[in-house]
């Protein structure tokens, strides 16, 4: 892969920790975000080549995150992480504009999509 930038959005910090671990080796430049409104700010300001985005946060959550995303980027490339992978949500995923969807127990999946897709 080319280096690359992401953005790395999540709540929880021992989650995003365990993410950035497994996803820093495949990216130059890690940027780390707690909630969807931070998010969207960050991603305008450092306009990265991917985001990781959790839906379920206090301020912002991720599919209206990825939403605000989407429409002033449309070429952003958001993947969902979630432990959330009931059809509701899948399709909520799908209607925000995201690349993909991967279940929280398979986070090294997001890896996978991402290299399909840069390819």
């Amino acid at each position: 892969m080319d280096t690359m930038k992401l953005l790395l959005v999540d709540d929880n910090n021992r989650i995003r920790n365990v993410m950035k671990n497994i996803y820093s080796p495949h990216f130059e430049e890690v940027i780390e975000c707690g909630d969807g409104a931070e998010a969207v700010l960050a991603f305008n300001d450092s306009l990265p080549d991917w985001v990781v985005m959790d839906i379920k946060m206090k301020t912002m959550d991720g599919i209206e995150a990825t939403e605000k995303i989407i429409s002033a980027n449309p070429d952003a490339k958001v993947i969902i992480v979630s432990q959330y992978n009931d059809e509701t949500t899948i399709n909520a995923v799908k209607k925000a504009g995201a690349i993909g969807f991967v279940s929280k127990e398979n986070l090294s999946r997001v890896i996978d999509l991402i290299k399909g897709e840069s390819k």
